[in-house]
Formats: structure tokens, C-alpha cells, sequence
């Protein structure tokens, strides 16, 4: 009688704790802009504006809960009573371009566009930044009244076409993916289409995308751009398109993002979306991957597949590169930290990653059966050839000519989609 009525309290106490969406926001979307700005030496936070769109398409439990760490994280809490309602990570362009050689004598700022539910009262939002150890190292804590008349009303007319390419089992518990147009020009949206329904059939043909294909809500926006194609600065070709992405990121040949977050945000504003994969239509090598931010890849390359798989890994589950330079050119993973990756260890504090997927020492003949014998560790990931490991010789994160994610991925993967569906 006793443990029944121990388990009546703690069930009691779950329920208590438990957060209803619908006591803190409303079905509308809070946009805040930031502006990232500073060096290798400073980091500065500022808000530069709120906008609003109809209903929210994010998480609606774990609400106070990350799904990862990340390099960056942003905190809403009640300001009536502290109690953090809710929470999410991310990675920016600004914090990596800070460990570039340019940031020790440049000082530049980057755009950052983050999505909220709206609350239905005054609230705190702190975002705060961590450098490579871990250590938070800016910080900028605000508030928000809804009913502020300043709130810009976003994505409530003159919305962006776009066209339903898979609906979600249940598209209240699900995982929001907007494909955006990039250098198509209005008549080749078709070409887009095509190039999008590529991307779905590639992502989905790998687990655990694959077994849990009816948990994502995909949608294609069409963004016409003025000019075809993108900007290459390095032949000094400059494009005039939709999000002004570009080739030579940090002067790098392939790396190709866009730093013009607002009119990303802008363009699906009224969209069905969280995630975002951003399609552009050249013919030459190159993407990117930023955890929650977007997803960037070319589309006519003979590598579109793999790569898009590949960058959908950073930007959705904020997995690790695992391939390794002969020469490190940017110390990201000190080797004396553990990193918050889920696929790479420093081995300084490995618990919680793929420990579970390693067989034990002592375990029965039978048991081992249940254990995958190459999962281990492997020096040589996250662009360091010595001190950081991966879990598995290959894997879709190491290069684009593994056909899959290793199973350190995979279940990475599914943690993440567990997070935001169940």
C-alpha cells in the first residue's frame, strides 16, 4: 500500500511538472533577429527585431529541454516567475568564422534569426555563445512584451508560394522541413521541384530517416531569384538571387553558405517550417550545415546526394564532421574537452555517447550477437588526425562515398527525432 501510494506522489509530481504548451504561448510564431558581431577577442550580442507569423511549428513538449547543446543557446523564461518555459540550441557562421585567421585583425558582424513560440505574457530571453571549450563567453539577456506595437506582423499575406511535397502522419507532433529555392529563377521552379523531391529520396534512403520517414512535414517554397545560379567571388562572378548565397565562404573554395539570414526567414515567413534546406542550383561543389540554422547544398553535381544526406546531418541532429585534415588548419575540439557531439569523443568524458553500442568486456557469446564488433574507437575525426576519435570506420559523416550513417549516427539521429515527435 505504501509503494502504491509513493508511485500516486511521483506520478503527481510528473503531472506537476509537466509543461502545457498552451499555459505560456499562443499558435503564432516569435521571430527575433540578432546581430552577432565582434573578433577572436570580443563577442557581442544585439537585438535587432521582432517579427511575428501565424501558428508555430516547433516543439511542443520537452519544451524546456535541448535537444543538444550546441555552440549557442537561446532561454525564454516567464518573467512573472523565473520558470524557464523555453529553451533551444544552435550553431552560428559567426562563432566558427571567429576561429579563422581573419577574425584576429577584422571585426565584422553576422545576422542570426531565431524562432520561438509567442508567449501570451511578458517574458526574459536570454541567448548566450560558447567558444570551443565549452565556456559560455557572451551573453545578452532581454525582454519581450507581446502586445509591443513594434512587433512586426510577418507572413499573414503576399506569402510565398510553395508546394506540399510529404505530409507527417500527424502533423501536430512532427518535424517541419522547408526546401528553399536558391538561383532558380521563377520558370525553372519545376526544376526546383524535381531537385527537391532528389534531396527527400536521398535523405529518406538512409536510417534512421528511413523508418521514421512519417514523422516529417516537407514543403518546396519557391524563391525566385533574379539571376540563375550563384555567386563564385573567386572568378568574380557575383549573382543577383534570393538569398545571395555564395561560393569562398572564409576563402574557401567549396564552402558555400549565405550569410542573409532576415531574408531567408522572410521568405518562408507564413510557411509551414522549422528546419531549412536550402537548395542552390549550380553545378559546382560545394554546402554547408549549421545545427538549426539551415542546410545549404548545390543541386546538378554528382555529389548533390550525398552531400545534401551530409549537411542535413550537422543542421538537423548537430552531428560532427568526422574526417580529419593532414594539416589542422582550425583547432575546433581541444583535445583536453569533450566535445557535445554525439559521433566524436576527445575520450576526456565519453559517457552518454555510443558506450551502449560497445560490447562488454565479459559479455556471453550470445550477447555479443546484439553488438556491431567495428564500433570502437577511430583517431582521426572532427578535422584532427590525433586526439579526437570517431565510433565507426566509416559513415556518411566522414566521406560521400559511404552509402550510410554508422550506427554511432544513427542513433544519434533517432535521439533527436524521439526528442521532437514523442
Amino acid at each position: 500500500m505504501r509503494k502504491f501510494a509513493t508511485l500516486l506522489l511521483f506520478l503527481a509530481t510528473l503531472t506537476l511538472q509537466a509543461q502545457n504548451f498552451n499555459d505560456y504561448f499562443t499558435d503564432r510564431t516569435l521571430r527575433i533577429d540578432y546581430i552577432f558581431s565582434g573578433n577572436a577577442k570580443e563577442t557581442h550580442i544585439a537585438v535587432d527585431e521582432l517579427c511575428t507569423s501565424p501558428r508555430w511549428y516547433g516543439k511542443r513538449q520537452h519544451l524546456a529541454e535541448l535537444p543538444m547543446e550546441g555552440n549557442g543557446q537561446i532561454t525564454v523564461r516567464s518573467h512573472q516567475n523565473g520558470k524557464v518555459i523555453y529553451r533551444n540550441s544552435f550553431s552560428t557562421l559567426f562563432q566558427e568564422w571567429q576561429s579563422y585567421p581573419e577574425a584576429e585583425h577584422v571585426t565584422k558582424s553576422f545576422e542570426n534569426v531565431f524562432l520561438v513560440p509567442m508567449p501570451k505574457d511578458t517574458v526574459e530571453v536570454t541567448v548566450d555563445l560558447r567558444d570551443n571549450r565549452r565556456n559560455i563567453v557572451a551573453t545578452l539577456t532581454h525582454e519581450v512584451v507581446p502586445t509591443d506595437i513594434l512587433i512586426r506582423h510577418i507572413g499573414e499575406r503576399n506569402i510565398t508560394p510553395f508546394v506540399t511535397l510529404q505530409q507527417a502522419r500527424d502533423t501536430s507532433r512532427c518535424i517541419h522541413i522547408a526546401f528553399v529555392a536558391e538561383g532558380y529563377q521563377k520558370q525553372e521552379m519545376d526544376t526546383f521541384i524535381k531537385d527537391a523531391k532528389v534531396a527527400i529520396d536521398a535523405i529518406f534512403a538512409h536510417e534512421p530517416f528511413k523508418s521514421h520517414r512519417d514523422c516529417f512535414n516537407i514543403i518546396a517554397v519557391e524563391s525566385p531569384s533574379e539571376d540563375c545560379g550563384t555567386s563564385s567571388p573567386s572568378e568574380g562572378i557575383w549573382k543577383n538571387t534570393a538569398l545571395h548565397s555564395h561560393f569562398d565562404t572564409f576563402y574557401s573554395k567549396r564552402y558555400l553558405t549565405t550569410l542573409h539570414l532576415k531574408d531567408l526567414h522572410d521568405w518562408l515567413a507564413g510557411t509551414p517550417y522549422e528546419h531549412i534546406i536550402v537548395l542552390v542550383n549550380t553545378d559546382q561543389y560545394g554546402g554547408g550545415g549549421i545545427l538549426n540554422s539551415y542546410n545549404l547544398s548545390m543541386t546538378h553535381n554528382k555529389w548533390y546526394r550525398p552531400v545534401v544526406t551530409h549537411e542535413f546531418g550537422h543542421s538537423f541532429a548537430g552531428l560532427a564532421d568526422e574526417y580529419a585534415y593532414e594539416e589542422e588548419q582550425i583547432p575546433m575540439y581541444p583535445h583536453d574537452i569533450e566535445p557535445w557531439e554525439q559521433n566524436i569523443t576527445t575520450r576526456v568524458n565519453f559517457h552518454g555517447k555510443w558506450e551502449n553500442l560497445i560490447a562488454p568486456a565479459k559479455a556471453a557469446k550470445k550477447e555479443l550477437k546484439k553488438y556491431d564488433p567495428k564500433v570502437g574507437f577511430y583517431e582521426g575525426a572532427g578535422y584532427s588526425l590525433k586526439g579526437v576519435y570517431r565510433g565507426y570506420p566509416n559513415c556518411r559523416m566522414r566521406d560521400n562515398t559511404t552509402p550510410y550513417f554508422c550506427p554511432i549516427c544513427q542513433q544519434a539521429i533517432t535521439r533527436v527525432i524521439d526528442f521532437y515527435t514523442k
